[in-house]
């Protein structure tokens, strides 16, 4: 999705038959599968492998998804590929990475940030360690730092015209993440102890507080210029209160805190709080997240077939991404439209015949030129 987002071509070469995997929706809901063309083969046919490697010899980069060994034993492997297409890029994407006594192992995102260490850190204090979702591992851990890796490589392959295998897994993603706070922790300034530190709630002035019709807001004025503009807007003593620094104090500060926000309702901590130096945002849903006044004017989020979703990101001056385009069917409907650029008519022809594509609808035939 990713590297589609940002205007690379790609096509995706999926099993014939569903892998039964994921949550059952309709495919215009599949987000991350936007931006991409689809074809469906038989992987197990020899016809199948051939049709891969012509594919290869015209891309820049290949994705395999699968353990370590598979595309060998297809015979789709990096030695296979490069043989082809020297230049070529080989991403790899496995949650333990290509080696190592786990990297055979079934697991998912959970499991992979709990090895690196950082699932420890992520919770409130005397609570259990608190799963992040699937953001951490999967999403940053791994697919940006597989996007990142690959468009590193493809740069390098300009220079040098060879290709390489990019071994992008989600526990090696995660540490690279986890690096400044691991300083922080080698140097004692971040605890053990989950929610006792200044970026896990332990710090009263990096906190959520609910207000009083039950919606919540964020601070985290860190530095003391900020924090003291918290507290000059807040309706609170300054003369009172503990310097910031004074962690003793900070269950107390906490609670002073937590009991002012639940006077008023979060409508109007946002009218006295937001865009202030205070460090202040309001806790929104991801249905309110499209109308926040900020995300409009900055075009955050688009409309794809009736879908809301966030553009592409980042931002570019010159090339623009384009918005995202709906995902597409993988049952071979439009199988000429996903190969146009990719073969020519007399060689996807070859292909329909020989039985490893579907015959071309009518209206598919002219796609490809």
């Amino acid at each position: 999705m990713l590297l589609a987002d940002l205007g690379a071509t790609v096509l995706k070469i999926d099993r014939i038959e569903p892998s039964g995997l994921g949550f059952p929706r309709p495919l215009k809901y599949s987000l991350a599968m936007r931006g991409r063309k689809v074809i469906a083969v038989d992987l197990k046919k020899p016809e199948a492998i051939k049709l891969v490697l012509q594919l290869v010899e015209q891309a820049d980069g290949l994705i395999d998804p699968f353990r370590p060994g598979v595309t060998e034993r297809l015979g789709i492997g990096p030695e296979a590929c490069l043989a082809r297409n020297p230049r070529l890029v080989y991403g790899r994407a496995t949650g333990w990475g290509q080696t190592g006594p786990l990297a055979q192992s079934a697991a998912h995102d959970l499991n992979y940030i709990a090895l690196t260490g950082a699932l420890h850190m992520i919770g409130r204090k005397g609570q259990p360690p608190t799963p992040p979702v699937n953001f951490l591992g999967d999403y940053a851990g791994g697919a940006l730092y597989l996007a990142f890796g690959m468009v590193a490589a493809l740069l390098e392959a300009k220079h040098s015209g060879q290709g390489q295998v990019v071994d992008a897994s989600i526990v090696d993603g995660t540490l690279s993440l986890m690096t400044p706070i691991l300083g922080l922790y080698a140097a004692g300034i971040h605890r053990p102890e989950r929610g006792t530190n200044i970026l896990d709630s332990g710090a009263p002035f990096y906190e959520v507080y609910q207000c009083a019709d039950g919606q919540w807001v964020s601070v985290a004025p860190i530095e003391p210029k900020f924090y003291e503009q918290l507290i000059r807007l807040l309706p609170i003593d300054a003369a009172e209160l503990p310097p910031q620094s004074d962690e003793a104090s900070w269950p107390r500060l906490h609670a002073l805190l937590a009991a002012t926000f639940k006077r008023h309702d979060r409508a109007h901590w946002c009218r006295l709080l937001e865009g202030t130096d205070a460090c202040f945002a309001p806790v929104l849903t991801p249905d309110e997240a499209p109308h926040h006044p900020h995300n409009k004017a900055r075009g955050s989020f688009c409309e794809v077939n009736g879908v809301v979703q966030p553009r592409p990101a980042p931002r570019f001056s010159r090339t623009v991404p384009d918005d995202p385009i709906t995902p597409q069917p993988s049952d071979n409907s439009d199988v000429a439209g996903a190969l146009s650029g990719w073969l020519d008519a007399a060689t996807v022809a070859d292909l329909v015949a020989s039985g490893v594509l579907p015959p071309l609808a009518p209206a598919s035939v002219s796609a490809v030129p």
